[in-house]
């Protein structure tokens, strides 16, 4: 079943150029609304619905590079499909920090992975004052779109208009001071919810010990459950899984020094350390308030963890967590340029499948897929259930590390994979896998992905089809987008 489309190059040390890799992170600062030019196939009539995209569209303040692209400024594309055609339209979230930035022309804020204000350490020591760069994800849910960034509350925009309306609490359920992390899980039918789909997200509250704070919401944002429960020690918690009755953390095994950061020599990302030595915390936390049951701690190691493709039960006592993982953490050095990574040099992250017994409190690990691959998606009606496949972005050799340039889907039946590859020019986002009407099998839909082609600097957008990968549309952008992190696919069509 292995396969390799025909526009991908034959296998080879280096499938990709560095320099037309690096211009994907140049700032775009064009926001634009108009008709995608198809370039190639046929967008299908039956693909109708709304797909919004989140991620660092400002990479640069008048000229003043950020330190690391997860601290740029939150950029939102929105791309409606309807009748065959599809309509873009890119504008930044007027943050507080962006709009008082651009009127400075200058960095006014320290930012967690690096960025700092000019001027050196004087200017930045004992300043803790952070942007929410709204540059993570955005999801629409109870009539509301919301661009999040997990250090602090999300922001409202109008769908239509992509316009900043401002800082969203959520009905005050959420405080001055709270967070809303970016990425939530939509369980398509809750039991706890009378079968009713019900949103579930958490934010992770800092301090001498961590505070997990989780939140099931119902299709109108009304809050259905809240928990919040201490764990020993500092959590770098990017992402979580959930089953329909539990909620899975894997604690990192990451230390943080605050001194450089209070003192203005480093960033917070830049004073977080990674120790591949010690195992993750795995903290199983019951959904059900009335259960009686306890939050169960397990350990394992498993390197580092920034995203989970899925959960399910496979019994009352057991758990399958499936998860991207890396042997080592990608730490920020405060004298690097992100953009002269040495892709060789890193460890690639890696399909790992995680069997947690709630009995014995034993969890086994086996590597399922050892090419290099991220930003996992599976079908949305198997979010939290038992399922056959995942969607990821992958690199187009099979081994080392290296840019993502293609889409990978692996069956969990057969063991095998399917490989879509856009080397050597192209380097792809985050796959969203998108249901066809009244489908009857798991993999019949399309698979969604942002290209940016380097030989063009212009991003591309490319539709695949879910069962076999094949190519089935590809259409172009007047400019390119720099390389975005999470969104979410609605069956409205918002235009």
């Amino acid at each position: 079943m292995t396969s390799l489309a025909s526009n991908a190059t034959p296998e080879q040390e280096k499938p990709y150029s560095k320099k037309q890799w690096q211009r994907g992170y140049d700032s775009q600062r064009r926001e634009e609304s108009y008709e995608l030019e198809l370039i190639s196939g046929a967008v299908p009539k039956a693909l109708q619905g709304t797909l919004f995209r989140n991620g660092p569209g400002l990479l640069d303040i008048n000229g003043i590079p950020v330190q690391h692209p997860f601290d740029g400024d939150g950029m939102i594309c929105k791309f409606s499909f309807q009748e065959g055609k599809v309509h873009f339209q890119n504008r930044f979230v007027r943050t507080q920090g962006f709009i008082e930035e651009q009127e400075a022309g200058t960095i006014l804020y320290r930012n967690v992975f690096g960025t700092q204000k000019p001027g050196g350490w004087l200017q930045n020591a004992f300043d803790f004052k952070q942007k929410n760069i709204a540059n993570t994800n955005v999801i629409y849910w109870g009539n509301k779109l919301l661009a999040l960034w997990e250090g602090g509350l999300p922001h409202r925009l109008d769908p239509k208009t992509l316009e900043t309306l401002g800082i969203d609490k959520l009905h005050g359920i959420l405080g001055e001071k709270d967070a809303f992390a970016a990425h939530p899980w939509i369980e398509p039918q809750s039991a706890l919810n009378n079968n009713q789909p019900c949103l579930i997200n958490f934010y992770i509250e800092p301090g001498l010990s961590t505070t997990i704070h989780t939140y099931d919401f119902d299709a109108n944002f009304n809050l259905l459950r809240k928990q919040s429960h201490n764990v020993p020690g500092f959590a770098f918690i990017h992402d979580f899984a959930i089953t329909p009755n539990y909620y899975i953390f894997f604690q990192n095994p990451v230390k943080f020094n605050p001194i450089p950061f209070a003192l203005g020599l480093r960033g917070a990302g830049e004073c977080i350390k990674f120790h591949p030595e010690e195992n993750s915390q795995v903290w199983v936390i019951p959904r059900n308030t009335n259960s009686g049951e306890s939050v169960k701690k397990l350990e394992v190691n498993a390197g580092f963890i920034f995203h989970h493709g899925n959960a399910f039960e496979i019994n009352n006592q057991q758990l399958c967590v499936d998860s991207i993982c890396y042997a080592d953490f990608p730490e920020v050095d405060p004298d690097s340029d992100f953009r002269d990574v040495d892709f060789e040099a890193l460890h690639p992250g890696q399909l790992w499948r995680f069997t947690l017994n709630l009995e014995t409190q034993v969890v086994d690990k086996e590597l399922v897929e050892p090419r290099c691959c991220e930003f996992p998606a599976v079908h949305p009606n198997k979010v939290g259930q038992p399922y056959r496949y995942l969607f990821m972005a992958t690199a187009h050799q099979s081994i080392g590390n290296a840019p993502l340039q293609g889409i990978l889907k692996y069956d969990w039946q057969t063991q095998e994979h399917l490989v879509w590859s856009n080397a050597p020019h192209g380097f792809v986002s985050e796959p969203t896998f998108v249901p066809k009407p009244d489908s009857q099998t798991e993999d019949e839909g399309w698979v969604l992905t942002l290209v940016y082609n380097g030989k063009k600097h212009c991003s591309e957008f490319v539709i695949l089809e879910g069962k076999t990968l094949e190519e089935i549309a590809r259409l172009g952008l007047k400019y390119h987008i720099p390389y975005g992190l999470h969104g979410s696919w609605i069956s409205q069509v918002i235009s």
